[in-house]
């Protein structure tokens, strides 16, 4: 069989499944070729604006000590716990905070509550790429380009099943499914494919109810969930390389001139 009669295989027997919490993650990590990890409200929705708004790189870390590290090294550092901004850090996850022209071309360390928890958990995983709902289309028409099986990760919250992250990667895997063929067997996927179908004519009045737009909400963050329910409001795909996430397009470029 040629090189390019097994890739056609490979891509007609590709699997996307749904994790629907970090806790089941090792579940499933070693079937899977590339890990999608979403955390729409509000972490990966403020990585996929910062890196379409001319960040260079944002360096995701478990913890307030790690971030507090890379701060005193020079990077500009952002920290969220709860929801709010920790004490000593001038950015949490709000996206709308990385729409500024402060942060072009800059280096942002993150640690977030729950996203950044569950991109250090896929590591190492051969690839790993950053999905939400502000970056829908870009996602999807990006692994439907990858060799290999795809894993979407909801980062929950509190390592806990939410609506938001689930409806997410349900839409992902409806349009893998859909045209680009991919399989699932995992009733996880299943029922979030439904669970998205059922709701996107009306996934901003559904999601009034969820657990975490309500905690936003008692924070005033109301415009912070407006911007993350909002579909394709960037073109970027985040990747993570060498540590860091960066945009798809920048590594792919310097790839080849390489």
């Amino acid at each position: 069989m040629s090189s390019s009669d097994t890739s056609q295989v490979e891509r007609r027997e590709r699997r996307v499944e749904v994790c629907f919490s970090p806790k089941q993650f090792d579940l499933y990590k070693d079937e899977f070729h590339t890990c999608v990890v979403i955390d729409v409200l509000r972490a990966t929705s403020a990585i996929c604006a910062g890196l379409a708004n001319g960040v260079d790189r944002i360096i995701p870390v478990p913890t307030v000590e790690e971030a507090r590290a890379l701060q005193a090294e020079g990077c500009v550092a952002a920290a969220e716990r709860n929801g709010q901004i920790v004490e000593g850090f001038d950015f949490g996850n709000s996206p709308r905070s990385y729409l500024t022209d402060e942060l072009v071309g800059k280096t942002v360390a993150l640690t977030t509550t729950n996203g950044t928890k569950a991109i250090a958990m896929a590591q190492d995983m051969p690839q790993v790429a950053i999905g939400s709902i502000n970056n829908l289309d870009a996602i999807s028409t990006w692994l439907m380009q990858q060799p290999g099986h795809v894993l979407l990760l909801c980062s929950g919250w509190k390592d806990k099943f939410n609506l938001e992250d689930t409806i997410c990667a349900g839409a992902i895997a409806d349009r893998l499914i859909d045209i680009a063929r991919y399989k699932s067997i995992e009733d996880s996927t299943i029922a979030a494919k439904h669970l998205f179908l059922g709701v996107r004519g009306n996934m901003f009045s559904f999601l009034k109810a969820s657990s975490h737009r309500r905690r936003l909400r008692n924070l005033n963050l109301g415009e912070d969930i407006k911007y993350c329910l909002t579909p394709n409001t960037v073109n970027v795909v985040p990747v993570l390389h060498e540590g860091a996430l960066v945009d798809s397009r920048t590594l792919k470029v310097a790839e080849a001139e390489g």
